[in-house]
Protein backbone atom coordinates (compact mmCIF):
# COMPACT_ATOMS: atom_id res chain seq x y z
CA UNK A 1 0.00 0.00 0.00
CA UNK A 2 1.68 2.99 -1.08
CA UNK A 3 1.84 5.95 1.15
CA UNK A 4 1.09 9.57 0.36
CA UNK A 5 -0.07 10.53 3.70
CA UNK A 6 3.71 10.95 5.19
CA UNK A 7 3.93 13.65 1.68
CA UNK A 8 1.22 15.28 2.05
CA UNK A 9 1.18 15.86 5.93
CA UNK A 10 5.19 17.06 5.72
CA UNK A 11 3.57 19.50 3.30
CA UNK A 12 1.05 20.89 4.89
CA UNK A 13 2.81 20.97 8.23
CA UNK A 14 5.53 22.84 6.72
CA UNK A 15 3.30 25.30 4.80
CA UNK A 16 1.72 26.09 8.09
CA UNK A 17 4.68 26.74 9.87
CA UNK A 18 6.37 28.78 8.36
CA UNK A 19 3.55 31.51 7.52
CA UNK A 20 1.55 31.23 10.42
CA UNK A 21 3.73 29.13 13.37
CA UNK A 22 4.94 32.80 15.32
CA UNK A 23 1.24 33.69 15.32
CA UNK A 24 -0.74 34.26 18.85
CA UNK A 25 -4.28 32.42 19.74
CA UNK A 26 -7.16 34.71 19.87
CA UNK A 27 -7.22 37.16 23.22
CA UNK A 28 -11.12 37.24 23.35
CA UNK A 29 -13.39 35.27 25.65
CA UNK A 30 -14.72 32.07 24.28
CA UNK A 31 -18.47 32.73 21.85
CA UNK A 32 -21.29 31.06 23.11
CA UNK A 33 -23.87 30.70 20.12
CA UNK A 34 -27.22 29.36 19.81
CA UNK A 35 -27.50 26.25 17.74
CA UNK A 36 -29.81 25.98 14.73
CA UNK A 37 -32.77 23.69 15.18
CA UNK A 38 -31.91 22.55 18.45
CA UNK A 39 -34.01 23.83 21.87
CA UNK A 40 -32.65 23.56 25.11
CA UNK A 41 -33.76 20.24 27.13
CA UNK A 42 -36.45 20.86 29.78
CA UNK A 43 -34.78 19.69 33.28
CA UNK A 44 -35.68 20.18 37.36
CA UNK A 45 -32.58 19.35 38.30
CA UNK A 46 -29.84 21.62 38.39
CA UNK A 47 -27.35 20.80 35.16
CA UNK A 48 -24.53 17.88 35.79
CA UNK A 49 -22.05 19.66 33.70
CA UNK A 50 -21.08 23.32 34.04
CA UNK A 51 -20.52 26.09 31.64
CA UNK A 52 -17.11 25.70 31.17
CA UNK A 53 -16.87 21.99 30.64
CA UNK A 54 -17.17 21.39 27.34
CA UNK A 55 -15.55 24.03 24.03
CA UNK A 56 -15.21 22.68 20.37
CA UNK A 57 -12.29 24.75 19.01
CA UNK A 58 -11.76 25.00 15.29
CA UNK A 59 -9.40 25.56 12.60
CA UNK A 60 -9.17 27.33 9.88
CA UNK A 61 -12.90 27.73 9.58
CA UNK A 62 -16.12 28.76 11.83
CA UNK A 63 -18.85 27.42 13.63
CA UNK A 64 -21.43 28.74 10.66
CA UNK A 65 -19.40 27.45 7.83
CA UNK A 66 -22.58 25.36 7.14
CA UNK A 67 -20.27 22.10 7.35
CA UNK A 68 -17.48 20.82 8.84
CA UNK A 69 -17.19 22.62 11.97
CA UNK A 70 -20.62 23.67 11.63
CA UNK A 71 -21.87 19.72 12.09
CA UNK A 72 -19.01 18.68 14.86
CA UNK A 73 -20.39 21.81 16.71
CA UNK A 74 -23.91 20.90 16.63
CA UNK A 75 -23.29 17.91 17.73
CA UNK A 76 -21.50 19.09 20.92
CA UNK A 77 -23.95 21.68 21.51
CA UNK A 78 -26.88 19.49 21.42
CA UNK A 79 -25.53 17.46 24.47
CA UNK A 80 -24.66 20.91 26.11
CA UNK A 81 -28.66 21.87 25.61
CA UNK A 82 -29.51 18.04 26.78
CA UNK A 83 -28.27 18.83 29.99
CA UNK A 84 -29.21 22.38 30.77
CA UNK A 85 -26.49 24.55 29.51
CA UNK A 86 -27.46 27.70 26.94
CA UNK A 87 -24.64 26.55 24.47
CA UNK A 88 -21.55 25.20 24.10
CA UNK A 89 -18.49 27.17 24.08
CA UNK A 90 -16.14 27.47 21.06
CA UNK A 91 -12.92 29.11 20.44
CA UNK A 92 -11.70 30.13 17.32
CA UNK A 93 -8.07 30.58 16.97
CA UNK A 94 -6.91 34.18 14.90
CA UNK A 95 -3.94 32.45 13.35
CA UNK A 96 -2.67 28.84 11.89
CA UNK A 97 -0.15 26.16 12.75
CA UNK A 98 0.24 24.06 15.70
CA UNK A 99 1.49 26.72 18.25
CA UNK A 100 -1.40 28.42 17.91
CA UNK A 101 -3.52 25.30 17.91
CA UNK A 102 -1.70 24.09 20.86
CA UNK A 103 -2.05 27.86 22.45
CA UNK A 104 -5.99 27.76 22.10
CA UNK A 105 -6.48 24.24 23.83
CA UNK A 106 -4.28 25.78 26.63
CA UNK A 107 -6.85 28.53 26.77
CA UNK A 108 -9.53 26.36 27.27
CA UNK A 109 -8.45 24.15 29.74
CA UNK A 110 -7.45 27.09 31.51
CA UNK A 111 -11.27 27.90 31.41
CA UNK A 112 -11.86 24.87 32.60
CA UNK A 113 -12.35 22.35 30.14
CA UNK A 114 -13.21 18.88 31.28
CA UNK A 115 -13.79 17.92 27.34
CA UNK A 116 -12.27 19.53 23.79
CA UNK A 117 -13.89 18.78 20.81
CA UNK A 118 -10.96 19.54 17.71
CA UNK A 119 -12.58 18.95 14.54
CA UNK A 120 -9.94 18.80 11.71
CA UNK A 121 -6.78 17.12 10.57
CA UNK A 122 -4.39 20.10 11.70
CA UNK A 123 -4.97 19.70 15.18
CA UNK A 124 -2.96 16.44 14.70
CA UNK A 125 0.02 17.52 16.55
CA UNK A 126 -1.17 20.18 19.02
CA UNK A 127 -3.46 17.36 20.65
CA UNK A 128 -0.52 14.73 20.38
CA UNK A 129 1.03 17.61 22.81
CA UNK A 130 -2.25 18.11 24.84
CA UNK A 131 -3.26 14.66 25.57
CA UNK A 132 -0.03 14.04 27.52
CA UNK A 133 0.02 17.73 29.46
CA UNK A 134 -3.68 17.79 30.21
CA UNK A 135 -4.22 13.56 31.27
CA UNK A 136 -7.05 14.80 32.96
CA UNK A 137 -9.18 16.59 30.16
CA UNK A 138 -10.96 14.03 27.32
CA UNK A 139 -10.73 14.88 23.66
CA UNK A 140 -12.43 14.31 20.67
CA UNK A 141 -10.03 14.23 17.78
CA UNK A 142 -12.94 14.65 14.92
CA UNK A 143 -11.14 13.37 11.12
CA UNK A 144 -8.18 12.70 12.37
CA UNK A 145 -5.61 11.01 14.85
CA UNK A 146 -3.10 12.56 17.08
CA UNK A 147 0.20 11.96 15.60
CA UNK A 148 3.98 13.92 15.93
CA UNK A 149 6.05 15.62 14.04
CA UNK A 150 7.43 12.24 12.98
CA UNK A 151 3.82 11.25 12.16
CA UNK A 152 3.35 8.51 15.11
CA UNK A 153 0.37 8.18 16.15
CA UNK A 154 -0.81 8.04 19.62
CA UNK A 155 -4.55 7.86 20.99
CA UNK A 156 -3.86 8.17 24.36
CA UNK A 157 -6.42 7.19 26.90
CA UNK A 158 -7.94 10.17 27.55
CA UNK A 159 -8.54 10.84 23.88
CA UNK A 160 -10.75 9.51 21.15
CA UNK A 161 -10.81 10.14 17.35
CA UNK A 162 -13.56 9.75 15.30
CA UNK A 163 -12.81 8.61 11.71
CA UNK A 164 -15.19 8.49 8.97
CA UNK A 165 -15.15 6.49 4.98
CA UNK A 166 -15.35 9.92 3.11
CA UNK A 167 -14.41 7.42 -0.03
CA UNK A 168 -17.91 5.99 0.69
CA UNK A 169 -19.95 8.89 0.83
CA UNK A 170 -17.95 10.69 -2.16
CA UNK A 171 -18.29 7.55 -4.21
CA UNK A 172 -22.36 8.21 -3.43
CA UNK A 173 -22.22 11.75 -4.85
CA UNK A 174 -20.34 10.36 -8.09
CA UNK A 175 -22.88 7.50 -8.18
CA UNK A 176 -25.92 9.53 -7.95
CA UNK A 177 -24.84 12.95 -10.14
CA UNK A 178 -23.93 10.00 -12.95
CA UNK A 179 -27.52 8.43 -12.59
CA UNK A 180 -29.25 11.30 -12.88
CA UNK A 181 -27.88 12.10 -16.40
CA UNK A 182 -25.02 14.32 -15.25
CA UNK A 183 -21.86 13.58 -17.76
CA UNK A 184 -19.46 16.82 -17.23
CA UNK A 185 -18.80 16.88 -13.20
CA UNK A 186 -16.54 18.48 -11.48
CA UNK A 187 -14.80 18.27 -7.71
CA UNK A 188 -12.87 21.08 -6.34
CA UNK A 189 -11.27 20.16 -2.70
CA UNK A 190 -10.08 22.29 0.10
CA UNK A 191 -6.45 20.93 1.10
CA UNK A 192 -5.01 17.91 -0.07
CA UNK A 193 -5.83 16.18 3.62
CA UNK A 194 -7.07 12.39 3.96
CA UNK A 195 -10.00 13.33 4.75
CA UNK A 196 -10.94 15.98 0.99
CA UNK A 197 -8.77 13.09 -1.16
CA UNK A 198 -10.96 10.00 -0.01
CA UNK A 199 -13.88 12.21 -0.60
CA UNK A 200 -12.70 12.98 -3.93
CA UNK A 201 -11.20 9.66 -4.61
CA UNK A 202 -14.89 8.40 -4.00
CA UNK A 203 -16.35 10.56 -5.94
CA UNK A 204 -14.66 9.45 -9.24
CA UNK A 205 -15.13 6.01 -8.10
CA UNK A 206 -18.89 6.11 -7.73
CA UNK A 207 -19.24 8.56 -11.29
CA UNK A 208 -17.11 5.38 -12.92
CA UNK A 209 -19.96 2.56 -11.34
CA UNK A 210 -22.63 4.39 -12.40
CA UNK A 211 -21.15 4.97 -15.71
CA UNK A 212 -20.26 1.17 -16.50
CA UNK A 213 -23.86 0.51 -15.46
CA UNK A 214 -25.07 3.19 -18.06
CA UNK A 215 -23.24 2.97 -20.71
CA UNK A 216 -22.01 6.49 -21.09
CA UNK A 217 -18.65 8.07 -20.88
CA UNK A 218 -17.86 11.02 -18.14
CA UNK A 219 -15.44 14.23 -18.05
CA UNK A 220 -14.70 15.38 -14.84
CA UNK A 221 -12.46 18.25 -13.72
CA UNK A 222 -10.34 18.06 -10.40
CA UNK A 223 -8.51 20.57 -8.11
CA UNK A 224 -8.00 21.41 -4.58
CA UNK A 225 -8.02 25.11 -3.74
CA UNK A 226 -5.61 25.40 -0.90
CA UNK A 227 -8.02 26.65 1.74
CA UNK A 228 -11.45 26.01 3.08
CA UNK A 229 -12.71 29.38 3.03
CA UNK A 230 -14.90 31.69 0.15
CA UNK A 231 -11.99 33.37 -2.78
CA UNK A 232 -12.39 35.62 -5.64
CA UNK A 233 -10.09 32.67 -7.19
CA UNK A 234 -12.48 29.76 -6.46
CA UNK A 235 -15.39 31.90 -8.33
CA UNK A 236 -13.44 32.63 -10.60
CA UNK A 237 -11.98 28.86 -11.73
CA UNK A 238 -15.58 27.51 -11.14
CA UNK A 239 -17.33 29.94 -13.84
CA UNK A 240 -14.65 28.85 -16.12
CA UNK A 241 -15.54 25.10 -15.63
CA UNK A 242 -19.35 25.95 -15.88
CA UNK A 243 -19.04 28.03 -19.20
CA UNK A 244 -16.74 25.31 -20.14
CA UNK A 245 -19.41 22.30 -20.15
CA UNK A 246 -19.51 21.42 -16.23
CA UNK A 247 -22.59 21.00 -15.08
CA UNK A 248 -22.08 20.18 -11.56
CA UNK A 249 -19.18 20.16 -8.67
CA UNK A 250 -18.91 18.65 -5.44
CA UNK A 251 -17.73 21.70 -3.29
CA UNK A 252 -15.33 19.54 -0.63
CA UNK A 253 -14.08 22.30 1.15
CA UNK A 254 -16.18 23.84 3.99
CA UNK A 255 -16.97 27.63 3.19
CA UNK A 256 -15.36 26.97 -0.64
CA UNK A 257 -18.98 26.36 -1.54
CA UNK A 258 -20.18 29.99 -1.84
CA UNK A 259 -18.11 30.68 -3.97
CA UNK A 260 -18.82 27.83 -6.19
CA UNK A 261 -22.81 28.68 -5.23
CA UNK A 262 -21.55 32.10 -7.08
CA UNK A 263 -20.08 31.19 -10.36
CA UNK A 264 -23.73 28.40 -10.60
CA UNK A 265 -25.76 31.42 -10.07
CA UNK A 266 -24.38 33.32 -12.40
CA UNK A 267 -24.53 30.29 -15.39
CA UNK A 268 -27.56 28.64 -16.47
CA UNK A 269 -28.67 25.14 -15.65
CA UNK A 270 -25.78 24.70 -12.92
CA UNK A 271 -25.20 23.05 -10.01
CA UNK A 272 -23.29 21.43 -7.02
CA UNK A 273 -23.17 18.93 -4.25
CA UNK A 274 -22.45 19.97 -0.87
CA UNK A 275 -20.45 18.18 1.47
CA UNK A 276 -20.05 16.81 5.21
CA UNK A 277 -23.95 18.40 6.78
CA UNK A 278 -26.33 18.44 4.84
CA UNK A 279 -26.42 21.88 3.00
CA UNK A 280 -29.81 21.74 0.61
CA UNK A 281 -31.01 24.64 2.89
CA UNK A 282 -28.01 26.42 1.74
CA UNK A 283 -29.14 26.86 -1.77
CA UNK A 284 -31.96 25.62 -3.93
CA UNK A 285 -28.42 25.26 -6.29
CA UNK A 286 -27.05 22.14 -4.16
CA UNK A 287 -28.92 18.70 -5.61
CA UNK A 288 -27.20 16.59 -2.53
CA UNK A 289 -24.17 16.56 0.10
CA UNK A 290 -22.12 13.87 0.09
CA UNK A 291 -22.89 13.21 4.23
CA UNK A 292 -20.77 12.10 7.69
CA UNK A 293 -22.23 11.35 10.74
CA UNK A 294 -20.62 14.37 12.62
CA UNK A 295 -23.60 15.54 14.91
CA UNK A 296 -24.43 12.06 15.91
CA UNK A 297 -21.16 10.97 16.47
CA UNK A 298 -19.63 13.58 18.14
CA UNK A 299 -22.87 14.10 20.63
CA UNK A 300 -22.19 10.21 21.33
CA UNK A 301 -19.11 10.74 22.45
CA UNK A 302 -19.57 14.13 24.44
CA UNK A 303 -22.24 12.18 26.20
CA UNK A 304 -19.57 8.93 26.83
CA UNK A 305 -17.21 11.58 28.04
CA UNK A 306 -19.76 12.61 30.97
CA UNK A 307 -21.51 9.51 31.70
CA UNK A 308 -18.80 7.33 32.35
CA UNK A 309 -19.26 5.32 28.88
CA UNK A 310 -15.62 7.24 27.22
CA UNK A 311 -14.08 4.59 24.89
CA UNK A 312 -10.61 6.24 25.19
CA UNK A 313 -7.48 5.08 23.50
CA UNK A 314 -9.65 4.20 20.69
CA UNK A 315 -10.24 5.26 17.02
CA UNK A 316 -14.11 4.87 15.92
CA UNK A 317 -14.39 4.96 12.08
CA UNK A 318 -17.85 5.29 10.74
CA UNK A 319 -19.45 3.64 7.13
CA UNK A 320 -22.28 3.37 5.22
CA UNK A 321 -22.53 0.01 7.76
CA UNK A 322 -22.94 2.12 10.70
CA UNK A 323 -25.02 4.54 8.75
CA UNK A 324 -21.82 6.87 9.18
CA UNK A 325 -22.13 8.45 5.96
CA UNK A 326 -25.22 9.42 3.39
CA UNK A 327 -26.77 11.74 0.96
CA UNK A 328 -28.85 14.37 2.45
CA UNK A 329 -32.32 12.27 2.96
CA UNK A 330 -34.17 14.68 -0.10
CA UNK A 331 -34.33 13.53 -2.78
CA UNK A 332 -36.63 16.44 -5.02
CA UNK A 333 -34.02 17.96 -6.50
CA UNK A 334 -32.95 14.74 -8.46
CA UNK A 335 -34.44 14.18 -12.19
CA UNK A 336 -33.78 10.53 -12.76
CA UNK A 337 -32.25 9.22 -9.40
CA UNK A 338 -34.91 7.99 -6.91
CA UNK A 339 -34.18 7.29 -2.78
CA UNK A 340 -35.41 3.35 -4.22
CA UNK A 341 -31.74 3.66 -6.41
CA UNK A 342 -29.83 5.39 -3.47
CA UNK A 343 -31.33 2.62 -0.96
CA UNK A 344 -29.78 -0.12 -3.22
CA UNK A 345 -26.58 1.47 -3.94
CA UNK A 346 -26.42 2.31 -0.39
CA UNK A 347 -27.15 -1.63 0.97
CA UNK A 348 -24.49 -2.40 -1.63
CA UNK A 349 -21.91 -0.44 0.51
CA UNK A 350 -23.00 -1.87 3.96
CA UNK A 351 -22.84 -4.77 3.01
CA UNK A 352 -20.32 -4.80 0.22
CA UNK A 353 -22.23 -7.12 -1.81
CA UNK A 354 -20.59 -8.04 -5.23
CA UNK A 355 -17.15 -6.71 -3.21
CA UNK A 356 -18.08 -2.91 -4.14
CA UNK A 357 -15.73 -0.97 -1.87
CA UNK A 358 -12.69 -2.96 -3.75
CA UNK A 359 -13.98 -0.80 -6.60
CA UNK A 360 -13.44 2.52 -4.70
CA UNK A 361 -10.27 4.12 -4.46
CA UNK A 362 -8.64 6.06 -1.65
CA UNK A 363 -6.09 7.83 -0.33
CA UNK A 364 -3.72 4.65 -0.18
CA UNK A 365 -3.77 4.35 -4.24
CA UNK A 366 -1.59 7.51 -4.64
CA UNK A 367 1.66 7.24 -5.76
CA UNK A 368 4.46 8.42 -2.97
CA UNK A 369 6.86 10.70 -3.92
CA UNK A 370 8.59 14.08 -2.97
CA UNK A 371 7.64 16.61 -5.70
CA UNK A 372 5.21 14.77 -7.53
CA UNK A 373 2.46 16.65 -9.76
CA UNK A 374 -0.96 15.87 -8.69
CA UNK A 375 -0.97 14.22 -11.86
CA UNK A 376 1.66 11.88 -11.15
CA UNK A 377 -0.03 11.43 -7.41
CA UNK A 378 -3.06 10.06 -9.13
CA UNK A 379 -1.52 8.24 -12.34
CA UNK A 380 -2.79 4.69 -10.96
CA UNK A 381 -6.07 5.80 -10.30
CA UNK A 382 -7.40 4.02 -13.55
CA UNK A 383 -10.71 4.25 -15.07
CA UNK A 384 -12.64 2.96 -18.21
CA UNK A 385 -15.74 5.15 -18.48
CA UNK A 386 -13.90 8.09 -16.23
CA UNK A 387 -11.75 10.75 -17.81
CA UNK A 388 -9.89 13.09 -15.33
CA UNK A 389 -8.12 16.86 -16.33
CA UNK A 390 -6.35 17.82 -13.34
CA UNK A 391 -6.42 21.58 -12.45
CA UNK A 392 -2.85 21.77 -10.34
Amino acid sequence: MKKLFKLLLMAIVVALLASCGTSTPTETDPVETTPTETTPAETDTEPTVGEDDMYLITDLGTIDDKSFNQGSYEGLNRYAQEVGLSAAKYLRPQGEGDQVYKAAIDQAVQAGAKVIVTPGFLFQAAVYDAQTQYPDVKFIAVDFEPANADFEVNVADNTVSLLYREEQSGFLAGYAAVKDGFTKLGFMGGMAVPAVINFGYGYLSGAEYAAKELGVDVEVKYHYTGVFEPKPEIQTLAASWYNDGTEIIFSCGGGIWSSIDSAAKQAEGKYLIGVDSDQMGDSELIVTSAMKALQQSVYDAAKAAFEDDWKGGETLRYGADQNGVSLSPDFSRFNEFTEADYDAIFDKLATDADGILDTIYTMADSVDGDGLSLKEVMAELTFEKVTVEIFE
